[in-house]
């Protein structure tokens, strides 16, 4: 049987997988992308809810993301990035508190005056680091108790942690901590003042631009294609990329698919490789979003320490991007042991709509437009202390397959920036 030859294959058409195809194509290499979803995007991808497109899972963009402007810039589209000034809350056993400035962090009443001059040089302290070599050893509960004491800890993280990592609070880096608190403290326009930034037309403009760009350079992009498995070809040199419906060869692969699915679609490494494959535990995620005719908050960003719900936060994304109506996203992250895992499309919505009507009495089921829930088996790494150490290298032993997915971003999380930094460098590196 002839198979059909490519320079590079990318297994995913995430964001990181799209961005590693834009890069090859640009240096005139003929490139097929193959993803098992019906369209590209990954966690990037729209879906509609009620008469507007929407990210299934949503997504913003920091001051820091310099990757995302360099390649909005040469995709011609760097004029659908809009910022705009944005703010937090707390709703916090019953009752709403400003946060994210000097100002709310004085007024909150359950942190005394000691503790709040430690939350606020901590933050101070995480926005001036660039080497976290001194707390990569340290968990994320102990680093921020040694910042907090215990009594601010339990006040203001620990059920934040507990209600998206669940056994694994214990377990998180400090460094992976440090480094969400520095994105977002640098993404300011002054003390007082948070910004971030959209796209106009939601992540979907993005993807869009990016297949586009592949497309009319004569890459293709297959969807509904999972791949069974990835194998060295028989000569030892070329690497074999086959799915339900065909086969292929390859110069260069690159595998962007989460890290839990390697050891099964890559069956021939060897097996301490697999081993550390299957060693990186990888939380779930079931993202609700509603349609609303109100407001619940004013706020992009709303905490939610309360003990009758099971739920983090609410991201308010209306309040960031430009919209008609009123879009609320609430992330359930949870291990796939835990009973919420199970529960239907609507007993989560009915829990977490009880929860918009604490934080918004107003707020009535009358006013849902629309909702829907977007599941992902695997959307969070755990992120240990030294991390990295524990990663295979991105280079497999397979020659000319690369494999990586959002783990390797550590120290960062997972983002559609770092997806484009990995992506491109991963290309630059097949063909170096």
């Amino acid at each position: 049987m002839t198979l059909k030859h490519y320079e590079l294959i990318v297994v995913g058409a995430g964001a990181m997988g799209l961005a590693a195809a834009y890069e090859a194509q640009k240096h005139g290499k003929k490139v097929l992308v193959l993803e098992a979803d019906k369209i590209p995007g990954g966690m990037a991808a729209h879906f509609n809810i009620g008469d507007l497109s929407m990210e299934r899972y949503y997504h913003f963009i920091c001051k820091t993301d310099y990757d995302t402007f360099e390649l909005l810039q040469e995709l011609g589209i760097q004029d659908v990035l809009k910022w705009r000034s944005t703010k937090m809350g707390y709703f916090y056993q019953g009752k709403n508190y400003k946060w994210g400035n000097p100002f709310a962090l004085l007024a909150f009443p359950h942190l005394n005056p000691i503790e709040k001059l430690r939350y606020a040089l901590m933050a101070l302290w995480c926005t001036k680091r660039k080497n976290w070599d001194k707390v990569e050893s340290l968990t994320a509960p102990v680093w921020l108790k040694r910042w907090l004491g215990e009594r601010g800890y339990q006040k203001l993280w620990h059920r934040l942690f507990y209600l998206k990592f669940y056994n694994f609070t214990e377990e998180i880096s400090a460094t992976w901590i440090g480094t969400r608190i520095r994105r977002i403290g640098l993404s300011r326009k002054s003390m007082m003042e948070e910004q971030l930034g959209y796209l106009v037309g939601g992540t979907e403009t993005l993807i869009r631009a990016l297949t586009e760009s592949i497309e009319s350079q004569d890459g293709e992009i297959l969807c509904s294609q999972p791949v069974k498995e990835i194998a060295q070809a028989a000569d030892g040199k070329l690497c074999t990329v086959i799915t339900e419906k065909a086969q292929y060869t390859a110069d260069n692969v690159i595998c962007t698919v989460p890290t839990p699915h390697i050891s099964k679609m890559v069956p021939s490494l060897p097996e301490l490789v697999k081993s550390q494959y299957d060693a990186i535990p990888n939380i779930g995620v079931c993202c609700l979003i509603f349609n609303l005719k109100k407001q619940v908050t004013s706020n992009f960003w709303h905490n939610v320490i309360d003990n009758r719900f099971n739920i983090p936060g609410i991201i308010e994304f209306s309040n960031l991007r430009e919209i008609d109506s009123h879009i609320v996203y609430v992330p359930y992250y949870m291990p796939h042991d835990q009973e919420r895992w199970t529960w239907s499309d609507e007993a989560l919505l009915e829990e977490a709509f009880s929860a918009l009507k604490a934080i918004n009495p107003n707020i009535e089921t009358s006013d849902i437009i629309d909702s829907k829930v977007s599941r992902l088996r695997y959307s969070q790494p755990i992120c240990k202390p030294n991390f990295l150490k524990t990663l295979p290298a991105v280079q497999s032993p397979i020659i000319g397959l690369q494999i990586a997915d959002t783990c390797y971003y550590y120290p960062e999380d997972r983002g559609i920036s770092e997806s484009i930094k990995f992506g491109r460098n991963m290309s630059k590196s097949a063909f170096a």
